[in-house]
């Protein structure tokens, strides 16, 4: 009896022995790490990215302030003055789009309709385009040229203007 109770003590011991010696073997795995960004970028900004801007960007160059979206606000500003008579029938900054409805200027006989096209945020000639109908057709070259100078040259005045104060 001793002999089988001595048997099945060493056959224990010789499977616990096993399995300790199965349970200690090495992994050789790898454990993947985030990057720091990828830290920073869960953890510290919530998934919204860095931050577009620093306390840094005081010492950069302002964009210019005569840009109303896409358009310069003073060539905007002037052709609503210049053509003021015409009643807006819509206004979109973002395009540079001004259309206007039929009225007649100060002192004159032809009722017109305008169209002006803001296309540049520089103030140029070239950022400009003004497109005149009568009630009979399109308006003269010599208007639409004399409108699109006035409009200019109050826009030039806006901004000495401005840039005084």
């Amino acid at each position: 009896m001793e002999y089988k109770r001595f048997a099945k003590g060493l056959s224990l011991a010789a499977v616990v022995l096993g399995l300790t010696a199965c349970s200690q073997q090495t992994s050789t795995q790898t454990v993947q790490t985030r990057s720091a960004d990828e830290i920073m970028e869960a953890d510290v900004y919530n998934g919204r990215g860095a931050p577009e801007s620093t306390v840094w960007d005081i010492f950069k160059s302002k964009p210019d302030a005569g840009r109303v979206g896409a358009v310069n606000k003073y060539i905007w500003n002037a052709s609503l003055e210049v053509l003021d008579f015409l009643p807006v029938e819509s206004v979109d900054p973002f395009t540079g789009v001004i259309t206007t409805g039929f009225g007649t200027p100060p002192g004159g006989g032809t009722a017109y309709r305008a169209t002006i096209l803001v296309s540049d945020p520089a103030l140029d000639a070239r950022s400009l385009n003004v497109a005149l109908m009568t009630r009979s057709g399109p308006a003269s070259a010599s208007t639409v040229h004399a409108v699109e100078d006035a409009i200019l040259t109050r826009a030039r005045q806006i901004r000495a203007v401005d840039s005084r104060i």
